[in-house]
């Protein structure tokens, strides 16, 4: 996960903040709740990218030819796998 939970809390409460101010959003839900449901919607979708990460590497350690990480060959390969993966559970970027 790139994000500490922390730092995670942190958004959520930040996100809350946001939508308290009564211009934006009617919250007709407690805001711990809400809060929660932040932090879990933020945590599923870093759980996909690192899922995406993992194949992506996966995917290219597979090759019968060595491709160097870090090189634009290794690059290029790399994001169509990750963008194929997220593709193939619905998710567009």
């Amino acid at each position: 996960m790139r994000l500490s939970q922390d730092k995670i809390v942190h958004l959520s409460n930040l996100v809350v903040k946001v939508l308290q101010d009564p211009t934006l959003a009617k919250l007709r839900v407690d805001k711990n709740r809400l809060r929660s449901a932040i932090i879990r919607i933020i945590t599923d979708e870093l759980k996909v990218e690192e899922d995406a990460d993992r194949e992506a590497r996966r995917v290219l350690s597979s090759y019968s030819r060595k491709i160097e990480e870090g090189s634009r060959e290794w690059d290029i390969l790399y994001q169509k796998a990750f963008n194929d993966f997220l593709k193939k559970r619905g998710r567009y970027f």
